[in-house]
Order: C-alpha cells, then sequence, then structure tokens
C-alpha cells in the first residue's frame, strides 16, 4: 500500500566527520597491465577530502568546471545538491560500518561520500569517463572504493558484488549480502529495477532516488489503473517494496522538470518468491496479457491454450471470465498461470 509521501525541504547540508582511513590494498584492486584495460579502470580507491562540508551547488560547480564538464542530458545526469538528502538516503538503508554498497551513477561523488564515510566499501558504477575519474581522484589514496567504468545494464555487477562479500577483508564476517544506494538517472529506472529486483541470494535492500511520478507507479499496486503494466507484478513478485519521501526538483543541478521520491525495495530471498512452474513462463504469459490491454484475458492468452481452457482457469481461479490483466492481483496472476500450465 502506498505510504503518506513526505515531502523534504531544501536544507543546508550536514558537516560530516573525517573519513576513515583504511590503508589495507583490497584482494580486488585491479593490476596496471596495459593489456588488461577492465582492470586498469577498475581501481580500488577512497577519499580524498577528508572533513569537508557536504557537497553543495558551489562545490558541485567546481567539481565539473575542474574537468571541463557539463551534465549531460543524454546520460540524465542531475547532480544533488543538498547533502541532508543523501544523509536520509544511507540511512533508510541502514547503511553500517562494514557493509557492501553498489552505487549506480556516483556523478561528482556527494553520495558516495556520505556511504564510505557511514564505514562502508562501496562499488561505484559510473558510465561517463570523465565523472569516473573525477570520482577517482576525489577518493584517492585508500582501498575503500572500487570504480567500475562501465555501462550498468551491460555490467556483471553479481560477479563484482560477490568477489567482494567473500574477500572479507573490508566486510563484516557475518555479511552476507550487499545494499544497493542510488541516485540514479532517470531514464534507466526501469532497466535497473528489472536487472537487480532478482538478485535477493546476494542483495538484500536496493535504495533508490527516482522520479515521483515513476515512484508512486512502482509502489501502488492497486487494481484498475492506466498505470497498472507488468511492472507491477514484477516489482511485487521480487520485492516489498516501499515509498519513503518526495524529493523536490530544487535539490539537483541542472534542475529537472520533475519532482523525485525515494524508494526502497526489500528484496525476497528466493524460498519466498510465488510458487511458479518458471518464471520465465508467468512473466511472458503477464506481458502477453497487458500486451492487449483492453481485451479479455481469454481471447489475449489465446496463444498459450484455448478460451474454453482459459475461461475454465479463469473459474477455477475465482474470477470472473470475462476478466482483464488491470482487474488481476499478483497473486490471481500466479493461480491462473500455474492452471493454465497443468491444461
Amino acid at each position: 500500500m502506498l505510504s503518506v509521501s513526505q515531502t523534504v525541504p531544501m536544507s543546508p547540508p550536514l558537516a560530516r566527520a573525517p573519513l576513515r582511513s583504511r590503508r589495507t590494498r583490497s584482494p580486488l584492486a585491479p593490476s596496471r597491465s596495459p593489456s588488461s584495460c577492465f582492470s586498469c579502470r577498475c581501481n580500488a580507491e577512497v577519499a580524498k577530502g577528508r572533513g569537508r562540508s557536504g557537497d553543495d551547488y558551489h562545490s558541485t560547480l567546481r567539481a565539473l568546471n575542474s574537468r571541463g564538464r557539463v551534465p549531460r542530458k543524454s546520460l540524465g545526469q542531475h547532480y544533488m545538491l543538498n547533502s541532508s538528502i543523501n544523509e536520509q538516503l544511507s540511512s533508510v538503508a541502514d547503511v553500517k560500518d562494514g557493509d557492501v554498497i553498489l552505487e549506480i551513477g556516483p556523478g561528482t561523488g556527494s553520495l558516495t561520500s556520505v556511504l564510505i564515510n557511514s564505514g562502508a566499501t562501496v562499488i561505484a558504477v559510473e558510465k561517463d569517463p570523465h565523472m569516473a575519474m573525477l570520482v577517482r581522484d576525489r577518493f584517492d589514496g585508500i582501498n575503500q572504493l572500487l570504480v567500475l567504468e562501465e555501462d550498468f545494464t551491460k555490467c556483471h555487477i553479481r560477479s563484482h558484488l560477490g568477489s567482494l562479500l567473500e574477500s572479507k577483508e573490508f566486510t563484516r564476517r557475518d555479511l552476507t549480502h550487499a545494499k544497493v544506494v542510488s541516485n540514479i538517472p532517470f531514464n534507466i529506472t526501469t532497466d535497473v529495477v528489472k536487472h537487480l529486483l532478482p538478485m535477493g541470494d546476494i542483495i538484500s535492500e536496493v535504495v533508490l532516488l527516482l522520479q515521483d511520478e515513476t515512484a508512486i507507479r512502482l509502489v501502488d499496486a492497486s487494481l484498475r489503473r492506466s498505470e497498472y503494466r507488468p511492472i507491477n507484478i514484477f516489482v511485487n513478485f521480487y520485492s516489498y517494496p516501499e515509498y519513503k519521501f518526495k524529493v523536490p526538483r530544487t535539490n539537483f543541478f541542472p534542475q529537472p522538470n520533475v519532482d523525485a521520491a525515494v524508494v526502497s525495495f526489500k528484496l525476497k530471498q528466493a524460498v519466498n518468491y510465488p510458487r511458479v512452474a518458471s518464471s520465465k513462463s508467468f512473466f511472458a504469459m503477464v506481458n502477453s496479457a497487458f500486451n492487449g490491454k483492453r481485451k479479455m484475458l481469454r481471447r489475449s492468452l489465446q496463444h498459450i491454450c484455448t478460451s474454453l481452457e482459459i475461461e475454465n482457469a479463469l473459474r477455477s481461479a475465482g474470477l470472473p471470465v470475462t476478466s482483464r490483466p488491470e482487474e488481476l492481483t499478483l497473486e490471481d496472476f500466479v493461480t491462473l498461470h500455474n492452471l493454465i500450465t497443468k491444461v
């Protein structure tokens, strides 16, 4: 159920304690061999600007100007200017000393700094090579940060997280799962959600700063809405989503045309997934149902079995034979799928 929105006003940045020094070299720190471009980019580094106050408009501009950069619209770059919101993002995820955190799109490193100050080891994935270098330079000298200069949608993040969790060098001995805390580009929200939510075996929670409209749409699974889509079924299949608070657009540079919001996805373990014979066939059925959204299911699912068999399955599930996809809950789709696959 969608919780009541809480708007976060623009507030002055919070002062932070100095970054902690961890001088031991990470087992994931790459070699400098010129034969391995990936290794050359995957530098494990940590914060240079010890004791500096939180990032704001002026520090963000200085960071960008130091590289001769301007925000790139094609990459959805909007930089957070309010350090207190970064602190709240970290707080929502309950980031603790020794945690492993995945950050997508670190930008100038404002959220990265908060996460490292909390004692976490951070894997930051940055597509823009100039911003990746900026983050490396800012957090130079301590192996508490691994920067991956990659497109997150094509990154094999599971192997990176798994290696770091297994190493135990910078993590708590009892740690089995990583967390995701990110202010992501709005234009890759669906890709990020689809990539991360099925990873409950290695990630415990995903906390994202998203476009407010998208955040509401992902969390609110109310039926008979025009915004009700297969992604709602997907999100609730793999997680327990919760809308946390709204973030006004004035907190970003450049200022976007929409407000943002923070959403938490507590990931389910596989034993808690709805029981279906095959998740692949289940989501194929759901997608087919919504491809003909205004059509009755007995017509839109005819490629799976006959209309009569679909009607019988709907009756057995306690649903009207005239049901349309926007009228079915996750549980309804699960029941229908299991009945149809037995036909």
